[in-house]
């Protein structure tokens, strides 16, 4: 079958073909019919890769915190060798996929049904049945492959335990911010909205949210 890979060392992303996964109890097997690239996540993966030696410290500091606290412990070679070998190993993409399960494994899931889950960009996957949901009749698979997305955005929700009414600002108007907007919308939630970006900006506008220019203290109506 077929994968999608990135390179953490160079940031190179390949198609390889790798072995099928099998049957395996406690396991969701699942044939991809959809796979949604999350382009906030990936892009900076991306440019993780690109990047030279001293941006990628500079990306990620606590890593060199880490770094450190090996050299102390293991010495100067074994701490390079560890890191080489960390980045010579591919990355597998992706975490929002939607497909039809092949086999349950005894995890309640039955052959056929469409579900949507955390696999990576794949032709098969097979994974935890907590990392799975069934996909109602009627949702179509291009909007299904978004419920991982809209999570992260709900979770944020409920960690700020908003209450419908409450007034909300929404920092960045990606796709996780959309996400946002339209669930805090959909409580009855007022909504403000900031990004630099003027067409994000007036995507949120249609759904009656205000926002807040770049540079200005003003409040679009």
């Amino acid at each position: 079958m077929k994968q999608i890979f990135q390179s953490l060392r160079t940031g190179e992303v390949t198609v390889k073909k790798v072995p099928c996964p099998g049957p395996e109890d406690g396991k969701v097997l699942i044939r991809t019919c959809r796979s949604l690239i999350s382009a906030g996540t990936e892009r900076m993966l991306l440019d993780f890769g690109r990047a030279g030696w001293l941006e990628k410290i500079r990306q990620q500091p606590e890593r060199l915190r880490a770094v450190i606290d090996k050299i102390r412990s293991d010495g100067v070679i074994a701490t390079w060798e560890a890191i080489q070998a960390k980045l010579e190993v591919p990355l597998a993409l992706g975490y929002c996929n939607v497909g039809k399960v092949l086999e349950g494994g005894g995890t309640g899931f039955a052959a056929g049904q469409r579900v949507v889950s955390n696999g990576h960009h794949s032709e098969i996957i097979s994974l935890s049945p907590k990392l799975a949901a069934v996909v109602p009749d009627g949702v179509s698979d291009e909007a299904a492959a978004f419920t991982p997305l809209a999570a992260i955005a709900w979770e944020g929700i409920e960690l700020l335990q908003v209450k419908p009414g409450d007034q909300v600002m929404v920092l960045g108007l990606g796709l996780i911010g959309q996400l946002a907007v339209r669930l805090l919308r959909g409580m009855g939630c007022e909504v403000l909205g900031a990004d630099p970006d003027p067409g994000r900006r007036a995507l949120v506008e249609k759904y009656g949210v205000k926002v807040v220019c770049e540079g200005a203290d003003t409040v679009s109506e």
